[in-house]
């Protein structure tokens, strides 16, 4: 898979957004082929700043807050409405990179919805990990998106995303045409999803490529993250689905996957009230959502907004669960916990 980036802000009001405008841009990357193209973006190591170069990234200023900026982030000097992202640049796919009517209508700069200003940057109390992976998957019967924003757990800042379509192996083609047409259909996304989606082996292996490039795991026997977790919105991501998909996929659990941070039980053990979802996190914080809910990419940048937040406010994010490799049971490690 093409190693694609992506970012988000700090204490982060959300871009108000609707579907059928969402709809209606993405229907626009319709003209994008894929076919001819083989060149996928590199990755690069987590000790380099991110080069402009590498990213394709446009410099677009960060929105103003009444748009969406997230609290404790700094105010744009001029108002630029939010604009969907490229899908077939976070998956290094993106052929029109020179085309300035596609630079305008698309964003490619996934940073521009995560800003951090020095200010709310310097409220984080120390972490025990240095990086944060936000991941949030797509699919309840084969796993269809597979989406990662990573952020500096102490700057908060975003680093890099990686962004993947996934192609189901255990449905019939019409199967897959009907799945598709009824989750990325409303979207208007259906053909970005065609044009790139990939088999689950071959995201593992690409994401496993771009984990390493980070300095982020080795490739050895039982070897977990480095200095970084995921962090996903809820147990079922990496407790139930990864699993699930793995077996149909004929495919060995990674060690990568036994341990992850539940955010709702930080919530829950910080703010001291219970989140059923992002929805709620959201809507308590009064961050507005950004993008199109249960699009993976722009809930993994919604999620990540919320991290950053809770950042802000002083929250320590620890992992919240962990896989025993034996046994394959789960053990939870907070007392206080949503269940």
């Amino acid at each position: 898979m093409a190693l694609a980036r992506v970012s988000s802000s700090s204490r982060l009001l959300l871009l108000p957004s609707t579907t059928t405008t969402s709809s209606l841009l993405h229907s626009l990357l319709r003209p994008f082929s894929t076919s001819s193209v083989s060149a996928r973006r590199l990755s690069h190591p987590r000790s380099l700043p991110i080069d402009a170069s590498l990213t394709q990234a446009s410099p677009l200023l960060p929105t103003a807050r009444e748009e969406g900026e997230v609290a404790g982030a700094p105010r744009s000097t001029s108002r630029r409405p939010w604009k969907p992202t490229c899908l077939y640049y976070t998956q290094g796919r993106c052929t029109m990179m020179d085309d300035a009517l596609h630079l305008e209508k698309f964003n490619h700069n996934l940073s521009v919805d995560l800003p951090v200003n020095a200010s709310a940057a310097d409220k984080v109390k120390p972490q025990k990990l240095d990086y944060f992976l936000v991941l949030d998957l797509e699919g309840k019967v084969e796993i269809l998106e597979f989406p990662v924003v990573m952020i500096d757990a102490h700057s908060m800042e975003f680093i890099d995303s990686f962004h993947r379509f996934v192609r189901p192996t255990a449905m019939s083609e019409q199967r897959i045409e009907e799945y598709i047409e009824g989750k990325y259909g409303k979207f208007g996304v259906d053909r970005v999803w065609h044009d790139t989606a990939v088999p689950f082996g071959e995201v593992l292996r690409e994401f496993e490529d771009w984990i390493g490039g980070h300095k982020l795991w080795k490739q050895k026997q039982g070897e977990s993250l480095n200095s970084a977790a995921f962090v996903t919105c809820g147990n079922w991501d990496l407790k139930t689905k990864v699993p699930e998909q793995c077996k149909v996929s004929k495919i060995k659990l990674p060690s990568y996957f036994m341990e992850w941070i539940n955010l709702k039980d930080i919530y829950l053990n910080f703010y001291n009230r219970r989140a059923t979802g992002m929805m709620t996190m959201m809507r308590e914080l009064q961050i507005p959502i950004v993008g199109s809910h249960h699009l993976g990419i722009d809930d993994a940048k919604n999620i990540t907004r919320v991290v950053q937040r809770m950042l802000a406010d002083g929250a320590v994010i620890q992992i919240t669960a962990r896989r025993q490799p034996d046994t394959s049971d789960v053990k939870f490690l907070f007392k206080n916990r949503i269940r």
